[in-house]
């Protein structure tokens, strides 16, 4: 994508990986060979982007208990091994991790900034929304999150993580560009569902038209990177992609195989993108009426208990 940025374009990796299930030690010496490549490269990414439950896979059930990890052990462990093979280069990596903390298991993602001389943790986001329905399972193992972060990601600037359901529920992105958010990035295990006229899967096409959605209403990149392989017999539909704040595709993964996607993009297109469709300017000037509304269930129980 075009842009006039003088500090040049966001150099982006996003990994589309196959790991064995449970498999964790084996898994990340998998994720080796792919920083080796990544840090060939020239010029190197500036962000790598791992999907959920990259090291471990994801239909865990009660084996997330052996596999979970605190998020200083598992930052520790990315970062020690993209230092191993590419010294000190800086880079930034997020990636979908099983979290133990306080004796509480989430679904989790990492947000990691690496220099010559230190790894900080930005962020760590807990996935808000557990699927318990079809083939999915996770609240009867899991703990949710309960907020929306929008953190400074030293490339980025204002940045949301959300992992796979999380995004499906529209007020969740819509929160995260409310509080400033310009990049919204989706790691992500999908199983797939359904087969369209043409023979792609339903789940796919669905995934690109909810994403695309996503980047267009308020104006913000969206970085998505998925599993792919077999769990089971359950196929994840990997695609990864980028997407532009117009809606355009910017890369997309083939579902089927583990890979590599890149893209380059110029933030100050987020500027023009709000400004051509403002929507997100239109929605703050009437979010504060649409809140206040009293037919709302949590208000219209307050309103009830004062007698009004």
């Amino acid at each position: 994508m075009q842009g006039n940025s003088e500090a040049g374009p966001a150099r982006v990796a996003l990994v589309q990986s196959k790991p064995r299930k449970g498999a964790y030690a084996e898994n990340l010496a998998s994720l080796r060979a792919v920083f080796a490549q990544l840090a060939a490269l020239e010029p190197v990414p500036e962000l790598v982007v791992l999907p959920e439950a990259a090291l471990t896979g994801y239909f865990l059930e009660g084996a997330v208990y052996e596999s979970a990890r605190s998020a200083e052990l598992f930052g520790h462990e990315i970062s020690s091994l993209w230092r191993d093979v590419a010294g000190a280069r800086p880079v930034e990596i997020a990636a979908g991790f099983y979290e133990v903390e306080n004796g509480s298991y989430y679904n989790s993602a990492i947000w990691l900034a690496l220099d010559e001389r230190e790894t900080r943790i930005i962020n760590v986001h807990r996935k808000l929304f557990l699927p318990t329905y079809g083939v999915f399972d996770e609240e009867r193992f899991l703990s949710r999150g309960n907020r929306v972060r929008v953190f400074d990601s030293p490339l980025l600037g204002p940045t949301a993580l959300l992992i796979c359901e999380d995004a499906w529920h529209s007020i969740v992105p819509t929160i995260a560009a409310l509080k400033g958010a310009r990049t919204i990035v989706v790691p992500s295990a999908a199983p797939g569902r359904g087969i369209e006229g043409d023979g792609e899967l339903v789940s796919i096409s669905r995934w690109r038209e909810l994403l695309r959605g996503i980047a267009m209403e308020h104006g913000c990149f969206v970085l998505y990177a998925g599993l792919t392989g077999f769990e089971g017999g359950k196929g994840m539909t990997g695609s990864s992609r980028a997407i532009a704040p117009d809606g355009e595709i910017l890369v997309e993964a083939d579902a089927r195989e583990a890979c590599v996607v890149r893209a380059e993009f110029f933030l100050d297109d987020v500027e023009i993108a709000r400004a051509n469709l403002p929507l997100l300017g239109d929605l703050r000037a009437v979010l504060p009426d649409l809140l206040a509304d009293d037919e709302l269930p949590w208000l219209r129980g307050r309103t009830d208990a004062a007698g009004r």
